[in-house]
């Protein structure tokens, strides 16, 4: 009985291994061992294992789930001269498109080529020439642009893909839905970047992109939807084009083709609901009042190179009148 403690003693015994509590700005986020140090917190503390140690000079509360931008700026913090590029870029501005690897945990940072490749635990070190606007700020994370993260993920993409990111880079904002007015990229910026860096991987697939990009796509399935269309020999479509359909109405298809009126539209899983159903049968209904046809694409048209999709706006087109070539 002698060697049994007393519950006095068991609690004091977990008080001294509980850690002291983290400064407000550090409870929820990782950082790095200089804002530990500039917050008070001592080197015990920053060494105690309730901390998580995902980097040499980064440590982790015990938070609930991490967002990506947290995780990421405390290894551009430790790395000097650095700035988060490729397929983490990729994901931080929320790129559609596909990138192979981009599910990976693996950090991406690049450096200038004067200096080292970052090599650290997590991470993916990349080093090339930066002009100086090539490099931004996302709410206090240094990151590569928009226009240079693009040119850098192409190296690894195909070039329908590459297409789907330039689209979606050059698209006119909605304004009322986005606030925003102005697209995320003009064609020059892109260009200007392009002619750079010149022989820099992936580049060539990059101007091929760019030559078959076009503005007025809302979404990558659009995009991957008319590059099918064109590679089958159909005729280019307009893009969310305001169309007159008579009696004051006016739609905007996703696709259209004026000429033959035909109206094509991709449909997501949002028009499942109820309320989407009423008002895609109400569009339905003003299209054919105008003797448009409408031609509803969704995911399961999309397999095999699109080939049920290009198929179903085939033979809308030459119901329509139009004469293959």
């Amino acid at each position: 009985m002698d060697n049994v403690p007393r519950a006095g003693q068991v609690c004091q015994h977990v008080e001294m291994r509980l850690p002291q509590p983290l400064p407000d700005p550090l409870k929820s986020a990782p950082f790095t061992w200089q804002e530990a140090l500039d917050a008070g917190v001592s080197r015990q503390r920053w060494r105690h294992r309730a901390l998580g140690a995902p980097s040499r000079g980064i440590r982790s509360p015990s938070t609930g789930k991490l967002e990506l931008p947290q995780i990421v700026r405390p290894y551009t913090v430790v790395t000097a001269f650095s700035a988060a590029s490729h397929a983490t870029a990729f994901l931080l501005w929320e790129f559609p498109g596909f990138l192979p690897g981009s599910h990976e945990s693996t950090i991406h940072l690049s450096r200038p080529d004067t200096m080292a490749i970052p090599r650290r635990k997590g991470v993916k070190g990349h080093v090339g020439q930066f002009f100086d606007d090539e490099i931004t700020n996302l709410n206090g994370l240094l990151i590569t642009t928009r226009p240079r993260t693009w040119l850098d993920c192409a190296r690894r993409m195909t070039i329908d893909e590459i297409t789907v990111v330039a689209d979606h880079l050059l698209r006119r904002p909605r304004a009322a839905f986005e606030g925003r007015s102005e697209p995320f990229c003009t064609r020059e910026e892109l260009e200007e970047m392009l002619d750079r860096h010149k022989g820099t991987p992936g580049i060539r697939k990059a101007r091929l992109a760019l030559d078959q990009a076009r503005i007025g796509a809302d979404s990558a399935p659009e995009t991957r939807l008319r590059l099918a269309l064109e590679r089958a020999g159909l005729p280019e479509p307009e893009l969310n084009r305001p169309t007159e359909l008579g009696s004051g109405v006016v739609r905007e298809p996703d696709l259209g083709f004026r000429e033959q009126r035909v109206a094509v539209e991709y449909e997501g899983e949002g028009h499942s609901e109820p309320a989407q159903i009423v008002r895609d049968i109400e569009r339905e209904e003003d299209y054919s009042r105008a003797g448009w046809r409408l031609v509803r694409i969704s995911k399961r048209h999309m397999g095999i190179d699109a080939h049920r999709a290009v198929s179903k706006v085939r033979n809308a087109l030459i119901g329509q009148g139009w004469t293959p070539k």
